[in-house]
């Protein structure tokens, strides 16, 4: 091995030890799970596996993630001839044999494998995973050769995950901290644990342990909300902030319900989030009138702020009906914009985002913007249902969800200061 590839104690001993028909590394961010399966697990399963019956499988949240996680470091070590990107069939061809690359997010596609066996299975991110998936995947390792591996960042204790853990399946399995790496630069480390204190993501990031969601939400903006609530947007050589990204985000009220309207600006090279304006419309309003307000909405943010470049706006059965006359009106009014469909993703993903950018201080709300700040005040995690918000109509949370659709299309790219490295 050359200076630049250097494996910890810890990694080296999966290496010997990882012999089982499951081997599993989960724990905390960053701490060198993946790393070691790209650099030697991986590539040594599918070599010796060889000619062998069987199928060989990764398996991912989604055919991105699977590029990004495992695909491109694959690539980085072994060339992309060796290492194929993923096919419209979905197979990357991997030292000569064919890795069938599934997302599970497409329970679909992945049952169209149900009668294939399998002499090879990596699972990124299993914790995130369907567990209909799972459960499938399960059931296809049928040869004496058969292995899995896995990877993932637990979640709380009864997640079907940990289950399995404990189920007494022949498994070797490492649990991490973030400390279990020690090539990371500990003014990084440091940094990190910051960042995460007070929240869950403490317990399972950095200390790599199982943990249930309990109480405040968004603690480190509800202890010190000075922090992040600005009069202006003024930088601190006294210029104005620029904005590459203006976004806006729609909550549709349904029935009795408030609509929302949260406009949120993005700092060039995805550095801070703002919140630079907010409209509420409290009960029943016909189309046309929600319209207008949208219209006056929009004017008042590009006279304050500048073009707006995006609007997500929630995909309902009566949202897609209101989206589709929204953007009608637009075009009659000469407004340039379009109303989009917001992407929802997963509430424990859109709340991991706010609480990593309020822990790096790059999350800010102006003053005047008291509905939202009102609701990250309140917001509390639901006790009856794991890593869910509360949402019994105690908190305001439909200012939370519109704040949510502006920012969550950039999610990547947003979280990408924060997850950099592969390690």
């Amino acid at each position: 091995m050359n200076d630049e590839i250097q494996i910890s104690e810890k990694q080296a001993e999966y290496i010997k030890k990882a012999n089982h028909r499951w081997n599993g590394k989960v724990g905390a961010t960053q701490c060198g799970k993946t790393y070691i399966d790209t650099l030697f697990i991986i590539p040594n399963r599918i070599i010796e596996r060889k000619g062998k019956k069987g199928l060989n499988f990764i398996v991912g949240v989604s055919k991105e993630t699977i590029t990004r996680n495992i695909i491109e470091p694959l690539q980085e070590i072994f060339g992309n001839k060796v290492i194929t990107d993923i096919s419209s069939k979905n197979v990357s061809m991997m030292f000569g044999e064919k890795v069938y690359c599934l997302g599970a997010d497409n329970v679909g596609r992945v049952a169209k494998f149900r009668g294939a066996r399998a002499k090879y299975i990596y699972i990124d991110e299993i914790y995130d995973i369907n567990e209909e998936v799972f459960q499938l995947l399960k059931s296809r390792l049928s040869f004496e050769h058969s292995i899995c591996d896995f990877a993932g960042n637990p979640q709380y204790p009864n997640h079907f995950v940990e289950e399995f853990i404990k189920s007494g399946v022949d498994l070797y399995l490492q649990r991490y901290t973030i400390f279990d790496n020690p090539f990371l630069p500990k003014i990084y480390v440091d940094n990190l644990c910051k960042e995460y204190e007070g929240t869950i993501y403490y317990s399972r990031y950095i200390l790599g342990q199982p943990c249930s969601a309990e109480g405040i939400i968004y603690k480190q903006f509800a202890d010190n909300p000075s922090e992040y609530i600005k009069d202006d947007i003024i930088d601190e050589f006294g210029q104005k902030k620029n904005f590459m990204i203006i976004s806006i985000g729609i909550d549709y009220g349904a029935t009795e319900g408030e609509t929302e309207f949260k406009c949120t600006g993005i700092t060039p090279y995805f550095k801070e989030v703002w919140t630079l304006d907010e409209m509420k419309l409290s009960g029943l309003h016909a189309p046309e009138e929600m319209y207008d307000k949208f219209a006056e909405f929009y004017n008042r943010v590009v006279e304050k702020y500048g073009k707006v470049t995006h609007c997500f706006a929630d995909y309902g059965a009566l949202g897609q009906v209101l989206t589709f006359g929204l953007n009608n009106y637009l075009a009659r009014h000469n407004i340039p914009l379009r109303v989009d469909d917001c992407i929802k993703g997963r509430i424990v993903d859109r709340i991991e985002l706010d609480c990593h950018l309020f822990g790096q201080k790059r999350r800010f709300i102006l003053r005047d913007c008291k509905y939202l700040i009102e609701a990250y005040s309140q917001a509390l995690w639901d006790d009856k249902h794991e890593d869910e918000r509360l949402d019994d109509g105690t908190t305001p949370v439909d200012d939370l969800d519109a704040h949510e659709y502006s920012i969550f299309p950039f999610y990547d790219k947003l979280m990408m200061e924060i997850k950099g490295g592969r390690r």
